[in-house]
């Protein structure tokens, strides 16, 4: 393993360590009404990625971005995207539903996968297929199970997979893409945390110092995990950094079941196992195909 290798491992692990933990910040926030939350996530976010695009000199990234009419217009539908995102995490996790974001975070690549062969031409050859449709089936399962849509779940799959087509097309690197994002939506969120100020029911001022340390530190929780994914991806193969992305569903879906006491019965473990199984699928036919190009490459 060269040092390159090392290393990008160690940023993408962080990375998805981390935001595999990202339940326990937010835990310890759920004195706070979510969409009070995500407003402080969204306004410490821009904060503090501006302050490091500042430090990094980078505001031409930023500049060029925003000069081209499309991009702006991309980056506000991405903006509605990754708020939407947050909030139905956000909301799921102090409501009781961590497993239900795990199982989310677990279908997001064929979710990804689906949107490449629908709106980016991509082929899906017959493997990749079955381990979609095997996804698709412990949804259908869910449904039938308990009578109702898991929308928890497929609101965050397909959300942050749309949110990833749309980023992929603007070709904005993640932290001035972020900035803009966050930037799009300070207004809203902003103006929100001044009305409850004003109407004194902002929860920084009947809040512990703690919480109200967390709130600050919110901005960093979002945008670390993001600049650790950035270093890792720029010094991994795609097969790889695939592969990694499972740590952090992993991890949420232990902590909800283990740590927060969700309930985890043979109806929900049917439908993992179904999605577990087309993720099996779709990574073996990834590796294959990887190590059939590295042999022609080599031949």
């Amino acid at each position: 393993m060269t040092k390159n290798d090392h290393d990008g491992l160690t940023y993408a692990a962080i990375a998805f360590v981390l935001w595999g933990l990202l339940p326990i910040y937010w835990k310890a926030l759920e004195v706070v009404p979510s969409l009070e939350l995500l407003c402080n996530r969204i306004v410490w976010s821009m904060f503090f990625v501006g302050a490091l695009i500042f430090y990094k000199v980078r505001w031409a990234e930023v500049k060029n971005a925003l000069r081209d009419g499309k991009g702006k217009l991309l980056l506000t539908i991405s903006s509605c995207l990754i708020g939407t995102n947050w909030f139905i995490y956000i909301w799921a996790v102090n409501h009781g539903h961590v497993v239900d974001t795990s199982m989310g975070y677990y279908m997001t690549p064929l979710m990804n996968g689906l949107l490449g062969f629908i709106f980016m031409k991509e082929r899906l050859n017959r493997v990749q297929g079955l381990a979609i449709a095997l996804a698709a089936s412990g949804v259908l399962y869910s449904i039938f199970d308990y009578g109702r849509i898991p929308y928890i779940a497929l609101t965050l799959a397909t959300s942050f997979a749309f949110y990833g087509l749309v980023r992929k097309i603007m070709k904005v690197e993640s932290l001035p893409g972020l900035f803009i994002e966050t930037a799009v939506l300070f207004p809203l969120a902003a103006g929100y945390l001044i009305w409850l100020a004003a109407s004194g029911d902002l929860s920084m001022t009947k809040v512990g110092v703690t919480e109200n340390m967390l709130l600050l530190g919110s901005g960093a929780a979002t945008s670390l995990p993001l600049i650790f994914f950035a270093h890792g991806a720029r010094k991994l193969r795609l097969i790889t950094l695939g592969m990694m992305q499972y740590i952090a569903p992993t991890l949420a879906l232990l902590l909800g079941v283990f740590v927060y006491g969700e309930p985890f019965g043979e109806s929900r473990l049917i439908t993992f196992v179904f999605i577990w199984t087309g993720i099996a699928i779709y990574v073996g036919d990834g590796l294959r195909n990887n190590i059939n190009l590295r042999t022609k490459l080599k031949i």
